[in-house]
């Protein structure tokens, strides 16, 4: 697996004991984690994707935005996901999901991580399905 950067320690630890594959990738001055086959909710196309997290200048302290899928997901029920596009990221095109964090679950420095991220991402994975 590829490390082209080193992730603070809790990140590590808690990708490390997730039960799952992940590398740190770099390109073109771009990092990313990505982690690979992470289950979706019943309801998707597909039953696990991978995903892959921007790592900004500045991070733990500065916040992670957004997540990236692959493959492209789709709805089993055939009705669109909104806010999404794609782009390219290590040779894969990824769907980029716009969602952000708000005022009222701002990132907390110090305490917001990739486990914390994850859990919003999850969240954003299964809120999509009760969308009419």
């Amino acid at each position: 697996m590829r490390r082209h950067f080193q992730l603070p320690a809790d990140d590590t630890e808690y990708l490390e004991n997730c039960g799952l594959q992940w590398e740190t990738v770099t390109e073109n001055n771009v990092r990313g984690v990505v982690i690979y086959g992470s289950p979706v909710p019943a309801g998707y196309n597909v039953t696990t994707v991978d995903i892959y997290l921007r790592i900004v200048n500045g991070y733990p302290d500065t916040q992670i935005d957004m997540a990236y899928i692959y493959p492209l997901l789709a709805r089993s029920d055939g009705r669109g996901i909104r806010a999404v596009v794609t782009c390219n990221f290590d040779g894969k095109v990824w769907q980029q999901w716009s969602r952000h964090r708000t005022g009222a679950n701002p990132w907390r420095q110090g305490l917001d991580n990739i486990e914390s991220h994850l859990i919003l991402v999850e969240d954003w994975l299964k809120r999509e399905l009760g969308k009419g």
